[in-house]
């Protein structure tokens, strides 16, 4: 089932800026109860041009700018850091939610993460978290370092339990430039309250270029996806812990790191048909999950090998399965074939992995802007797709009826007038409470805005 983008972004009013896919994208809604088709059968129509240059919505929604780098963080602690990256909302106190946000902060970032007394890891790594208190009306409350101390910190996930697991997205070890330890791990961070952070890796579940985890919460099993940037490229990765139960910390108790492998199938990008089903998948333990000699997607996991794919990156659980997000593939990179993009899912219970969608049309590979990012079910159904690509940059939602639609578009320009660039979109997220509000962060420069509207308008 092949799509043309063209044709299938005519009627969105997103010609020529969109995404196209093929697949069943009724599966990505399946087992959510909250599920109904957000944005009617066509999205809430046009984007309207922002008059103050910095984000286009469709019309009756609002954006409020919530930080942004450079400013004062209102905990004194230092500027607000820069590179916004992945981000997840949690309850708080009367109506009020915590956004818990990643930094992608390198070591030439502008501006690091302040580090702070008793949440700070390795106080050579510019990266980390930061936590905001932001109640219905925009308004933040509060905003402070969660953790400081780590490195190139990209994506994550939320628990079940309501903490974040921050992700850092690099192989760096201790001596590489003015690093004092190994990086390369993930850390639990608490939103709620910074004493309950504690600064050290959760080393069992590995040390590679991570990018994504979601959790199964029936039973605290952690997949992880990698996002290496050479061949061979990222593996796909579950955690199972030795406190199945969880709970705030419990990740620290350890557990067996293992790695996806389907049989024939070296490498993801080579499957191409939406619908296609893998009953018989393996999974492998890794031999060395704090990679002291090797990096994990070199290692020897025996006869057959391990299941590679170019640039893993979201990750999220819904319904009775996690699905996770391939950006790309590139033939000229080392992959076995092209995408502009693959969702996969794997239901545990079954055992089964399944190529949910394919985005991008076969002969239009090198297009710009096309590449699925950050993923999210909004509360009320409808997927939000974070774009990740050249050219202008979009969160693009997706109903039912595979209708592609724009939900809002960067103005914020980071080039010149002749050679204009936008920042990517990241860290979508919704709140959990009856008045909806997304969360989404431009990458540069690091924006963190909360976005109201009639959600609810068929």
């Amino acid at each position: 089932m092949s799509v043309s983008r063209r044709r299938l972004l005519a009627g969105t009013g997103a010609v020529g800026a969109g995404i196209a896919f093929s697949g069943a994208v009724e599966q990505l809604f399946a087992g959510d109860a909250g599920a109904v088709p957000v944005g009617g059968r066509d999205g809430y129509g046009p984007l309207v041009p922002d008059p103050k240059g910095v984000l286009d919505l469709p019309r009756g929604f609002q954006y409020t700018v919530l930080s942004r780098e450079g400013e004062p963080l209102r905990s004194g602690e230092g500027p607000v850091p820069s590179h916004a990256d992945g981000m997840s909302a949690f309850p708080g106190s009367g109506g009020r939610a915590w956004l818990v946000r990643n930094h992608e902060n390198r070591p030439d970032a502008e501006h690091r993460v302040p580090p702070v007394k008793g949440v700070t890891y390795d106080p050579a790594g510019l990266g980390g978290c930061t936590a905001l208190e932001v109640d219905r009306a925009g308004r933040v409350h509060a905003e402070r370092v969660a953790i400081a101390g780590t490195a190139v910190n990209c994506a994550g996930g939320p628990t079940p339990w309501n903490t974040w697991l921050t992700c850092e997205e690099t192989e760096d070890k201790a001596g590489t430039g003015d690093y004092a330890k190994d990086h390369g791990f993930i850390f639990e961070v608490d939103p709620h309250r910074p004493d309950r952070t504690v600064p050290e890796p959760l080393a069992a579940m590995g040390r590679f270029q991570h990018e994504a985890v979601a959790v199964d919460p029936r039973d605290g099993a952690v997949y992880e996806t990698e996002d290496a940037f050479e061949k061979p490229f990222g593996l796909f990765y579950r955690f199972l812990p030795k406190k199945p139960k969880g709970g705030a910390g419990s990740l620290r108790a350890g557990g067996r790191l293992e790695a996806l492998r389907v049989p024939d199938v070296p490498d993801l990008s080579v499957v191409q048909k939406p619908g296609t089903v893998f009953d018989r998948v393996e999974w492998l333990p890794v031999p060395d999950p704090l990679a002291k000699e090797t990096p994990i997607r070199f290692q020897d996991f025996g006869p057959g090998g391990v299941t590679h794919a170019q640039k893993l990156e979201g990750c999220y659980w819904g319904g009775d399965r996690v699905y996770f997000v391939s950006s790309y593939a590139r033939k000229k990179e080392g992959s076995g074939a092209d995408h502009f993009g693959q969702v996969w899912s794997y239901e545990p219970s079954r055992g089964r992995l399944t190529l949910v969608i394919v985005f991008g049309p076969d002969t239009d590979v090198e297009a710009p802007g096309e590449s699925p990012d950050n993923i999210c079910l909004a509360p009320q159904g409808g997927l939000m797709v974070c774009e990740d690509g050249g050219g202008a940059q979009h969160v693009y939602g997706v109903t039912r009826q595979r209708k592609v639609y724009p939900m809002a578009r960067n103005r914020q320009n980071i080039g010149t007038d002749d050679k204009p660039e936008w920042g990517e979109f990241a860290g979508v997220t919704f709140s959990r409470d009856r008045q909806t509000t997304m969360f989404v962060n431009v990458y540069d420069p690091g924006t963190t805005f909360a976005i109201t509207g009639p959600w609810d308008r068929r």
